[in-house]
């Protein structure tokens, strides 16, 4: 009988503790799972850090290049060695501090795990600083000390290559336009809900090639606003603003519930097929699938077709009623009574749906007849003939233009026929969306002087009342040249001197933000004499003239005398600080987003010093305020526009001699220039970005400020600034072809 051998004891498995570096990692992946969970901490820093701008650029989805910018409140020298550490927050000391957190970081590990799955470079300046500092940080530690650098106020931390030592996650990521979807989607969510700040969101410039297509223009675009539904209008569209429904709930009963709920919900009128619910709870940016299963089922229970809803809603509750420590990126929150809360929410939104359902309405798309607008120079009277009148049709199909490729149908709002009945309450809206502009924009709506309310007087009398029509309704088509932009309005093309829009728009800005301007901080102070000298330099150069430096220095000399006299008097009612040495140091903001081509400071100073009349008070204004529109005015950047035939500017060429010309003395021939394949790309490449910006700004900075600010004068009408090129009714079928 054959006795089996017993089998060999196995080892058991040995426990041991993980190498912190791998522990880091893998936490890292927990908080860092996309690239918008950096986009999302990252702002949620910034808004911690009092932030009124926060602009993001985005390239490839996230994984190559996410950089946030900000212009809160800094980050101090000393902190920068842990700043990137696992567990080191500024908003938390101990445990029980939990209890009553308001800031949306507390845990300190967003930074941290950006280190150790990406490479971070952080820039910041803190108020009062001379200089900022930049420092670059992997696996949480520093890579060298913090290096003084030139910077604005705020912060801007930069992440590239993110997951690039994690193949797996990175692999799973590689469609860049879902990544970059959804990190719109965020910043479109902090949008309406923050709305005392501004947020900006787009690709980087790649190619000026690439931003005429579309590329690199800003996907969320906001500014500072006083109303919540103008904020949702900016960011999700008219067609959403204008079908909802403003709802508010509380309860104070402490066995109940304790809480309080405003926002917006979409009423009977509004149909998608897909859920768009922003949830906010004390601020914080959180998902509730509970609260959305439940208002899903009562749209699908009230409305016809199921339709799905739009839903803003902003949660307050006592501290010590979340739980804010339940998920890892923060995304989710634990609620005290969340069932009571829920059902109360629920009840309210079903009784006001059906208030809606009521008076639901299906209207047939019609037009009103154009009412007759004044022609735009002398040869074009024909432009709108169309009589004034009350009877409506029905649009064409030829008439329905289509302006934006992501809307096949048009953007037909302006042919839309308006109620009789609904005057007075648009009237009323109207009055109070102006009101709050002004509020924003001017401190003061009337100016402090006289002399500077009889220029805003000479603007509003010379008003032409048909550019001003076409510059509230216009839609910007894109840049014809260097200066021209292509716009529609109604079914006409028109192009638009840029140059001459921008200037006035600027004049005209510096006379009602008179004395009441923000500021932009230079990064490092700029001697006037220099920069005027370097002015007058330049003007030789045009003029080929031989002026005598000593004539020159001279001209320096006494323009900056003037100006440091006048300092005191440009700080006050134009923010251009200049100091007891002639050093400019500050300049007024015109618009917001908009900073001018600092390479035209040296002409400004010169402006200054020659072409104001110090003497009289109004022309000294007018001429001052002449002076800042020129020089903020977007004009064409000094480097040859690369796009077009500029692009020869950039190529490389060396200098060699012909063969045949070996006998002869360099006297008697010249060098002569091939032209190589090759471009000097470092230069095209800066050509690329300042096009580029100029381009951005002035279809998402200069034509948005238009339409709020400026009222064009008659003198437009005929010196070439707007000149209509087309009508687009006979043209429908080319566009649709297209």
């Amino acid at each position: 009988m054959d006795i089996e051998a017993p089998e060999e004891a196995k080892e058991l498995p040995k426990i041991q503790r993980l190498d912190e570096s791998v522990v880091n990692r893998i936490a890292a992946g927990e908080v860092i799972q996309r690239p918008v969970s950096a986009v999302k901490e990252l702002v949620e820093n910034s808004l911690d850090a009092s932030s009124t701008s926060i602009s993001v650029v985005v390239k490839d989805g996230g994984l190559k290049l996410i950089q946030v910018s900000d212009d809160g409140h800094g980050i101090r020298h000393e902190d920068l060695p842990i700043l990137c550490e696992r567990h080191t927050t500024s908003k938390l000391s101990k445990y029980e501090d939990l209890q009553s957190i308001k800031s949306m970081g507390f845990r300190g590990e967003a930074l941290a795990s950006m280190t150790y799955v990406g490479h971070v470079t952080v820039t910041t300046i803190t108020k009062g600083q001379l200089h900022g500092y930049r420092v670059s940080y992997r696996d949480g530690m520093m890579e060298h000390e913090p290096k003084a650098c030139a910077a604005v106020k705020g912060t801007q931390i930069m992440v590239e290559n993110l997951f690039y030592n994690m193949i797996a996650r990175r692999k799973t990521l590689q469609n860049s336009a879902d990544d970059y979807t959804k990190i719109v989607d965020v910043l479109s969510r902090f949008a309406i809900h923050h709305i005392d700040v501004s947020f900006s969101c787009r690709k980087p410039f790649l190619s000026l090639l690439c931003y005429q297509h579309g590329a690199a223009r800003a996907d969320v675009h906001s500014v500072a606003t006083s109303s919540r539904l103008d904020a949702i209008r900016s960011v999700y569209g008219l067609s959403v603003a204008r079908n909802l429904i403003k709802i508010e709930a509380s309860d104070n009963d402490p066995s109940r519930s304790v809480f309080e709920m405003d926002g917006f919900i979409s009423n009977s009128n509004y149909v998608v097929k897909k859920t768009t619910m922003v949830l906010f709870i004390n601020d914080r940016l959180v998902e509730c699938t509970a609260l959305k299963r439940a208002l899903e089922i009562v749209y699908s229970a009230t409305l016809p077709k199921a339709s799905k809803p739009f839903i803003y809603m902003s949660i307050i509750l006592p501290p010590e009623h979340v739980d804010v420590n339940v998920h890892p990126t923060k995304r989710e929150v634990s609620l005290l009574n969340q069932e009571v809360i829920i059902e109360k929410i629920q009840s309210l939104v079903e009784s006001m749906l059906r208030n809606s359902n009521d008076s639901r309405t299906f209207q047939e798309q019609t037009v009103e007849s154009s009412p007759s607008v004044p022609s735009i120079t002398n040869n074009e009277s024909h432009l709108n003939p169309s009589p004034s009148g009350s009877k409506s049709q029905k649009v064409p199909v030829h008439k329905m233009v289509r302006t934006d490729s992501s809307d096949p149908a048009g953007r037909l709002h302006a042919y839309l026929y308006k109620k009789p009945q609904n005057h007075l309450e648009m009237n009323s809206s109207l009055t109070a969306v102006r009101s709050s502009v002004r509020q924003r924009r001017n401190l003061k709506e009337t100016a402090d002087l006289t002399s500077v309310q009889e220029l805003i007087d000479v603007i509003d009398s010379k008003c032409h009342s048909g550019l001003l029509d076409i510059v509230r309704q216009c839609t910007y088509v894109g840049m014809a040249d260097d200066v021209f932009a292509l716009l529609q309005h109604n079914t006409h093309l028109y192009l638009a001197n840029v140059v001459n829009l921008s200037k006035e728009l600027m004049y005209q800005q510096v006379l009602r933000r008179f004395a009441h301007f923000n500021a932009i901080q230079l990064s490092e102070s700029a001697p006037l004499q220099e920069l005027i000298m370097l002015a007058l330099k330049e003007e030789e150069l045009d003029l080929e003239g031989n002026e005598n430096d000593d004539l020159k220095m001279k001209i320096a000399e006494m323009n900056t005398q003037l100006l440091k006299q006048k300092a005191e008097m440009l700080e006050e009612y134009f923010c251009i600080f200049i100091d007891s040495d002639g050093n400019l140091s500050r300049l007024p903001i015109l618009l917001d987003q908009y900073t001018p081509d600092m390479d035209r400071v040296p002409e400004f100073l010169l402006c200054l010093g020659n072409d104001v009349d110090w003497e009289d008070e109004k022309n000294c204004f007018q001429s001052l305020a002449a002076a800042l529109g020129n020089f903020y005015a977007m004009h064409p950047p000094l480097l040859p526009n690369p796009s077009g035939e500029g692009l020869e500017f950039y190529r490389k060429r060396k200098h060699g001699k012909n063969p045949q010309d070996a006998g002869k003395s360099s006297c008697d021939i010249g060098d002569d220039i091939e032209i190589e394949d090759e471009f000097e790309h470092e230069l095209l490449s800066e050509a690329e970005t300042v096009w580029g910006q100029r381009d951005w700004s002035i279809q998402h900075v200069l034509f948005p400020s238009m339409r709020l600010f400026l009222k064009p004068p008659t003198s437009m009408a005929v010196n070439g600034t707007f000149v209509r090129v087309a009508s687009l009714e006979k043209l429908y079928k080319i566009f649709e072809r297209c």
